[in-house]
Order: structure tokens, then C-alpha cells, then sequence
């Protein structure tokens, strides 16, 4: 699985773990993130002070043919849609859909030359709200029901020589949702309503992640692919 890969926000959560699991496998991974926080920069992983929610977004020093690229950045907004302020909802457009589209389009064309020799391959991420009609997730389901139809639109203009997929996870161990994991007691009460009575850690969503990264999802594209302990679609 040799090649380049462009991991935005891959300094945390998930997409650090994806970081750490391209790693051996990789010939360079450039990651774009406001900070390097536990990112361990090396001669194949280099870091790129980048904020995806400037107006003008530029990507310092892109590979000049990319193999593989996930856009990781997100936000939990949990609030009543009462409480919900049009500012809320676009924060959680920005840096969900906006960070997205301005990501796919400075790789294109990196993608296209990766592609030459065999499909590239395009990763975003949504969550398990888009499916589901969660309370107090109006904003960020919003939000992620855009990327949805961002991946499917986007695979099929890009094929059949890129891939794009989309991950749909659930409540997920990372920085960004510490909060539900504060207490013992908290975190128990949250695996228990999973069929698999746990939730979710960034190496789960990081190995399917680094699946459709992969030739071996080359025949896998347009899709939304759940990784939720099975709460979108059991019942136990």
C-alpha cells in the first residue's frame, strides 16, 4: 500500500490513529491541522499548519500526485434546535461541508496524477445522526447530511478513476467528545446502549478508514459505510 496521503486534522482523535496506521505502510503522509498536538512529525510524516475554516484555504506544499486523502475535521454541537442559533448552524457548515469541499478541490489534482497507474482513493466522515433523528443533533446532522450527498455526488463525477467513500460513525473515545467520557459512570452508561456494549475508539474508525484508503475497497465508492457498534441498524 505504498503512496501519498493527505490527512486533514490528522494531529487528534481519529484522524491521528489513521496517522499511525498509514504510517508503516506509507511513502509520506502530510497532515494539515492547526496544531501538531500528539502528532509525532517524522521524514515521512510531515505537519501543516492549516485552518480549514479561513476564507482562503491554502495547502502549503501538496505531494504533486496523492494516493489517498481524508478529510477528519468535525464538531459536536449538542443542543436543543430552540437553543440552536443560525451562527450555530454555520460553525457546524463550515467545518464539516465547507473544510471539506475546499479539501477535495486543492487535491484534485494530485488525485489525478495518483490515479494514472491505479484508482485513488478519497475519504469524509459523517455520523450515525444523519440516519438516526437524534434530539439536540439538528445542527450537526444538518451539517453531515451535506457530506452525504457531497460523497455520492462528488464518486460519481470522479469515477472510475477516484474513490470516494464516507464513514458514519457513532459516539466515538476522541478529544472531541471527552466530555460523554468524563466519568466511569458516564462512560458505562454510554456502552451500554450499544449492541456491542461498547463505543467506539479512534482505531476502529481508523482501520475501516484505512481500508477504503486502500486498493483492496478498489471496487467500493459512493458509499456511507456505518461504524457504530451496530446502534444504526440492531436492537437488542
Amino acid at each position: 500500500m505504498n503512496g501519498n496521503f493527505v490527512i486533514a486534522g490528522g494531529s487528534k482523535g481519529i484522524g491521528l490513529e489513521l496517522v499511525k496506521q498509514l504510517e508503516p505502510v506509507a511513502d509520506r503522509i502530510d497532515v494539515y491541522s492547526r496544531s501538531v498536538d500528539e502528532l509525532v512529525v517524522t521524514d515521512k510524516v510531515i505537519h501543516h499548519v492549516c485552518d480549514f475554516t479561513s476564507e482562503e484555504l491554502v495547502l502549503d506544499e501538496l505531494p504533486d500526485v496523492i494516493h489517498g486523502i481524508a478529510y477528519c475535521p468535525g464538531s459536536i454541537n449538542l443542543r436543543s434546535f430552540r437553543g440552536l442559533k443560525i451562527s450555530d448552524f454555520r460553525v457546524d457548515y463550515e467545518v464539516n461541508f465547507i473544510g471539506a469541499v475546499k479539501f477535495l478541490q486543492a487535491c484534485f489534482g494530485g488525485l489525478k496524477k495518483g490515479s494514472a497507474t491505479a484508482s485513488a482513493s478519497a475519504l469524509l466522515f459523517s455520523t450515525i445522526a444523519v440516519t438516526q433523528g437524534l434530539p439536540m443533533h439538528a445542527s450537526i446532522a444538518a451539517a453531515k447530511g451535506a457530506v452525504e450527498g457531497l460523497t455520492r455526488s462528488i464518486a460519481a463525477e470522479w469515477a472510475p478513476k477516484i474513490r470516494v467513500n464516507c464513514l458514519a460513525p457513532a459516539l466515538t473515545d476522541t478529544p472531541l467528545a471527552s466530555k460523554f467520557f468524563a466519568t466511569e459512570e458516564s462512560r458505562t452508561a454510554m456502552a451500554s446502549k450499544y449492541p456491542l456494549g461498547r463505543t467506539g475508539e479512534p482505531s476502529d474508525l481508523a482501520s475501516a478508514a484505512k481500508f477504503l484508503l486502500s486498493p483492496e475497497s478498489g471496487w467500493i465508492t459512493g458509499q456511507v459505510i456505518h461504524v457504530d457498534g451496530g446502534m444504526s441498524t440492531l436492537r437488542t
